[in-house]
């Protein structure tokens, strides 16, 4: 019942206003802890400049590594055509990434920056995955039949769909229940909350590693472990990516709704509601 719902509600293009409404409910004090990566520097504007320019030389990299090395003798279905939509994808994620990491433009758009590097590390778990793919419909190492290979691709990515919807849900909650407050609980007591919430998002990933193991094994003419470690790799860090995007957005989210989440032009993080309190004696 809960996933007719939730199909209806996407139907309606309802489901990202359901969850806005959600965390309007919600108080700066809920969202404390995601101030973390924010407050120790790994997140701040030009931490984040750094890492675009660096993303640059890297999604380069990983371009020509997935459409020229690892795309050799695939037998993927529409890799052309994936191509051209990557290629300009990826192309216009390069131009925002340098622009952003112009310290003139990026103090003065913090919230945009966050948003192309989100993209950007969404980025780097399909080229991933889009070379785990290209990989076993090589003729060269698997047995392949492109109807097999497409109905793996598609439940890939439908187990990855699942795996954002389970993750959002359950980051849902632990907001809700105040997991994201400073001192809320004893840190044993999350840990445990932590460790049972994971276990649904671990089962769907296992799956997927499953079925693509199975896949492997049944139609491999030689084995060879590099290639192996790398159409492991691909889901798996495309999982990872996916895992982290809703704390992301949320991020984002608080980025554009409070302004402790923000910096100053000098490059501090703006003060939380409740050392504006303490500062003025309040």
């Amino acid at each position: 019942m809960v996933f007719v719902n939730l199909k209806v509600s996407l139907a309606k293009g309802e489901y990202l206003k359901m969850i806005y409404r959600q965390l309007n409910k919600l108080d700066e004090k809920d969202f404390a802890v995601l101030r973390g990566p924010l407050e120790s520097g790994r997140q701040s504007p030009k931490s984040i400049g750094r890492i675009l320019i660096l993303s640059v030389f890297l999604q380069t990299l990983l371009f020509f590594l997935t459409y020229v090395v690892a795309a050799d003798h695939t037998k993927f279905p529409f890799k052309d055509i994936l191509f051209y939509l990557h290629l300009v994808g990826t192309a216009i994620l390069i131009l925002f990434s340098i622009l952003y990491s112009i310290p003139f433009l990026y103090k003065k758009k913090q919230k945009t920056q966050y948003l192309i590097s989100i993209l950007v590390s969404q980025n780097f778990g399909l080229f991933f995955v889009i070379s785990s793919l290209f990989l076993i419909g090589s003729d060269r190492i698997f047995i392949i039949n492109e109807g097999s290979l497409v109905k793996l691709t598609i439940i890939m990515l439908l187990l990855g769909f699942l795996l954002l919807i389970v993750t959002r849900i359950r980051f849902s909650i632990l907001l809700s229940k105040g997991e994201y407050r400073l001192g809320s609980k004893k840190a044993q007591l999350r840990t445990r909350f932590e460790a049972k919430s994971l276990l649904p998002i671990a089962i769907i990933a296992g799956t997927g590693i499953s079925l693509l193991l199975q896949y492997i094994f049944k139609n491999m003419i030689s084995f060879d472990g590099h290639i192996m470690m790398i159409i492991l790799l691909g889901p798996l860090l495309f999982y990872t990516m996916l895992f982290v995007l809703p704390e992301q957005l949320v991020i984002l989210y608080c980025k554009t709704r409070f302004d402790s989440f923000n910096f100053d032009h000098d490059g501090n993080l703006n003060p939380f509601s409740s050392e504006e309190t303490e500062v003025n004696g309040i």
